[in-house]
């Protein structure tokens, strides 16, 4: 094989690297995880990353860009591709470590229709939970079957879907700026930035930590980053492994 010659590309390789592909674009934006994972039970680790980054792709479709009518014909090949996942077929890459999960995915896409429309700003913070609620519900829903375990059963989904919801918020807060924000908060900000004011409103009303141990680093670790002055920065390394370990232990 000369200098300039590549060698072949294994066709088996490509699921593989698409699936990393769309992973590590969740990483980038959460490199955290790769500090508080170690919190997360070894053998749910793939599953944990792989639905946070489908929560990703979901939320960033509803959210992103100026022209909602891209995100829409987005989520409404989610939902054929979820449907497609209760049969037993797949054709997004994230398949490969969902899809034989034990979840209700006909139910979370059922509900992408409202995350649709949780693009509007809300007109209060209870407004802004309870757009979230129908999505959020089907989120705790599938966390409660693919994480079963003692702690998982005992939450009452009300609980979880709350946290569900707060984590969700914030990250809308993060790449979209102050789109997420509801009306009363910008009210109240005046002329002043009101991302800071809503961080923190989001905080003090944080939910009470419950659920599985992958929900539950996952919401401390986007708690904690509405404390520091630019919540859209990562936390250090030691704070991310301190705030993992409180979480896991709650």
């Amino acid at each position: 094989m000369t200098e300039t010659e590549q060698p072949p590309v294994d066709s088996r390789d490509e699921p593989a690297a698409a699936l990393a592909g769309f992973v590590d674009k969740w990483r980038a934006r959460w490199p955290e995880w790769m500090v508080a994972e170690v919190f997360v039970p070894q053998p749910q680790r793939a599953v944990a990353a792989a639905w946070a980054t489908l929560q990703q792709e979901l939320t960033d479709a509803a959210w992103g860009g100026s022209d909602p009518i891209p995100g829409e014909a987005k989520l409404g090949w989610w939902q054929e591709e979820l449907a497609g996942w209760v049969r037993g077929a797949r054709r997004h890459p994230l398949g490969a470590v969902l899809q034989g999960q034990p979840a209700p995915w006909a139910t979370l896409a059922a509900a992408l229709p409202s995350l649709a429309r949780s693009r509007e700003r809300a007109g209060d913070v209870a407004e802004a939970f309870s757009a979230l609620d129908p999505f959020a519900r089907a989120v705790a829903g599938i966390e409660a079957a693919m994480f079963a375990d003692t702690a998982v059963a005992d939450t009452p989904l009300d609980d979880a879907t709350a946290l569900v919801s707060a984590t969700l918020l914030q990250a809308r807060l993060l790449p979209e700026g102050d789109a997420g924000v509801p009306l009363s908060i910008i009210a109240r900000a005046g002329e002043a930035d009101p991302r800071p004011l809503w961080a923190a409103r989001l905080r003090d009303q944080w939910p009470v930590a419950c659920g599985p141990r992958s929900r539950r680093v996952a919401a401390a670790l986007a708690r904690a980053r509405l404390s520091r002055p630019d919540p859209a920065r990562p936390l250090p390394p030691w704070r991310a492994l301190l705030v993992g370990w409180r979480a896991a232990r709650a």
